[in-house]
């Protein structure tokens, strides 16, 4: 019947029924791929979504599109791949949500990044982000230095959770505009308090006199030798 060919040609184009068995492995293998590729990318690649969110929509976004102008791309496999991401979306989601191991191997954990005012370098390595990155991040959310912040969170989606210090507990900090950071000093004898440039790591400028007075030394954190001079200012909302 040239209807049913006509039918079937939409449906499945030239592959057999059969092909529908292959189309829920390769739809399996490529949400397995899809998650690791995202998994791997770190938190910056999956900033205000989830993993699993974004698989979501990588997944349907080629199985819902390719359908509507590709000939030899049938609306019968397309249906499967939606059906089987949809499923493996909801029994990843009820695993992680049910444990917490699989959540943590899924989405990771969250991640400190500054705590008590101090910037944890290990931390912020394993983060993937840059300097730049990092403190422009804080400067939309009005820091003007890091002895404003009393706490940085990245959490799982890349999100920044940001705990201030009161205008009473500011200290002293690295400026994270970029003016202020490409001022780097020769020397500190004019600086009450200075800041390295590469970590944030902050100490007393204003050597009096005597053996090292005046001298830059490098940073006993990251053992970089770039200061800029610290400030305390109080923080404006």
């Amino acid at each position: 019947m040239p209807e049913f060919a006509e039918l079937r040609k939409i449906l499945m184009h030239d592959h057999p029924f059969t092909f529908l068995l292959e189309v829920v492995v390769r739809t399996i293998i490529m949400f397995v791929i899809i998650l690791l590729a995202l998994r791997a990318s770190g938190k910056r690649g999956i900033k205000q979504l989830s993993i699993f969110e974004l698989v979501l929509i990588i997944g349907l976004g080629s199985a819902a599109g390719d359908p509507m102008f590709y000939e030899d791309v049938g609306i019968l496999p397309a249906f499967i791949v939606f059906l089987v991401v949809i499923s493996l979306y909801t029994l990843v989601t009820r695993l992680s949500d049910r444990f917490v191991k699989v959540e943590k191997i899924l989405e990771g954990e969250p991640l400190y990044v500054i705590r008590n005012g101090k910037l944890l370098t290990d931390s912020f390595r394993n983060s993937g982000l840059s300097q730049d990155e990092f403190f422009a991040e804080l400067r939309l959310r009005n820091v003007e230095h890091l002895g404003q912040v009393r706490t940085v969170l990245i959490e799982t989606s890349g999100e920044f959770s940001v705990l201030f210090y009161a205008d009473d507990e500011v200290r002293y900090g690295l400026p994270i505009f970029p003016d202020e950071l490409q001022r780097k000093l020769t020397g500190n004898e004019n600086c009450d308090y200075i800041a390295c440039a590469k970590c944030g790591s902050v100490r007393r400028g204003n050597v009096p006199s005597g053996e090292g007075a005046g001298k830059l030394v490098n940073c006993a954190e990251c053992e970089v030798c770039e200061w800029v001079e610290a400030t305390n200012a109080k923080r404006i909302g």
